[in-house]
């Protein structure tokens, strides 16, 4: 039988924070540490803060000493920073195999199925230093004949130095090593659960994980154990999707920056989700059928609490800005408890029942605008060339005191002409 072609994962080390350090050398080997919308919690941690015994999740405001006594460099998330790295990085990495999968913002799989003659470490460790000196962005590789054992092995190229960024577990030597020394918890695909369940049999290591009978790993923990089970010990089950699948849902939330009280604030704020909401659906290329807006107070607090949620069908269709303010406002409406002392902290739109707009069902009472598309194209063009909300629906509102909380955000390098660092002789 022949062997299965191996897999790569390459994975940005410490993503958000590369990103930040790309453009600002200054924070090289200073603890840097980037935080969730409305500057919440710690979403990316150099290895100086990760040194501290800062977890991930850990809330800004129960570090605030750790901060301030270890200097830490502080940053709100910059997610179109982020994104246009991502695509940096991911434009140098097609350049190396036509068979490409991103799977996440910080991490593309690649096929090597044409590579078999090539020196595959050798290989990597030119893809890792093409990447970094055409995108300033580090990162570890792992090579595995399944996509399971190549993220293990990426994982392993991150924490053992030995490896010099770079493990491949293609052969049963470096793979049996490895396997028993991780965590089964730490397993691609293994949630807490599971990890629990299989700790009760006695299942500590990935080792132990690849022993199991692919039976029992069903009765236990269904096809998805099962798959797993049998990616570690060699057998590919997961292929590459080189093609992005339609996405089902969609979704908008968000925190607020100070505690809501008013319908009005309310219902910009909403407006605003709606009309970030059309934007995605636009640039997926598909409509929605079905919307819904929430919003709630903070359970950890004292004074009245109420979480509010309505729902309506789309007819037709839509991924236009103006159908989905006024169905998410209609929403707020029905929800809203008024009156009675709430301060909401979050809100969101949610969009379903998603399909390419050729695949709506036709209705025969409320036929969609004809200018519709072209409308919607022509203010993603402006957004798109002088920056989000350049025109705005006037239901967002102008002040948004809600607007989360960006404290510490730094510039958007690569894509605002007016945020380009400048260099002074």
């Amino acid at each position: 039988m022949a062997a299965a072609p191996p897999f790569a994962l390459i994975d940005g080390n410490n993503f958000y924070v590369s990103c930040e350090r790309v453009f600002d050398r200054r924070l090289e080997g200073a603890p840097v540490l980037v935080l969730s919308n409305n500057d919440g919690c710690a979403i990316a941690r150099s290895q100086e803060v990760k040194a501290l015994g800062i977890k991930m999740g850990t809330p800004a405001f129960k570090i605030r000493d750790l901060i301030a006594k270890h200097s830490i460099r502080v940053f709100s998330s910059n997610y179109t920073l982020y994104g246009d790295m991502s695509r940096r990085v991911n434009a140098v990495i097609a350049d190396f195999s036509p068979d490409v999968e991103v799977y996440s913002i910080d991490e593309t799989f690649l096929g090597l199925a044409g590579f078999a003659r090539r020196d595959l470490p050798a290989m990597c460790q030119d893809l890792r230093a093409t990447v970094a000196r055409c995108t300033g962005i580090p990162t570890c590789v792992g090579i595995g004949p399944t996509k399971t054992l190549a993220k293990l092995g990426n994982a392993a190229a991150k924490k053992r130095p030995e490896f010099g960024g770079v493990c491949d577990l293609s052969g049963e030597g470096p793979r049996a090593a490895v396997l028993r020394a991780f965590p089964v918890e730490d397993v691609w695909g293994i949630g807490p659960a599971t990890a629990a369940k299989l700790a009760a049999l006695g299942i500590a290591t990935a080792a132990g994980l690849r022993d199991m009978s692919p039976k029992q790993a069903r009765a236990l923990g269904t096809v998805t154990l099962e798959r797993t089970v049998l990616e570690l010990g060699g057998l590919s089950c997961l292929a590459l999707e080189e093609v992005a699948p339609q996405r089902k849902g969609m979704a908008v939330t968000r925190s607020f920056g100070r505690p809501v009280t008013s319908l009005d604030e309310l219902r910009e704020a909403v407006a605003a989700y709606a009309t970030r909401a059309g934007e995605k659906l636009r640039a997926h290329g598909v409509v929605a059928g079905q919307l819904a807006a929430f919003f709630h107070t903070s359970p950890h607090r004292d004074g009245p609490h109420h979480h509010g949620q309505r729902s309506t069908r789309l007819v037709p269709m839509t991924a236009d800005t103006r159908g989905l303010i006024g169905a998410a406002l209609r929403c707020v409406e029905a929800a809203w408890r008024g009156g009675r002392g709430c301060r909401y902290v979050k809100a969101g739109v949610l969009l379903d029942d998603l399909c390419r707009p050729e695949d709506a069902p036709p209705t025969l009472f409320a036929a969609p605008s004809p200018k519709s598309g072209a409308l919607m194209a022509a203010v993603d063009r402006v957004n798109a060339k002088h920056g989000r909300n350049t025109l705005f629906p006037a239901a967002m509102g102008i002040e948004r005191g809600w607007k989360l909380r960006a404290a510490h955000h730094s510039p958007r390098y690569t894509t605002r002409l007016d945020e380009l660092p400048r260099v002074r002789a």
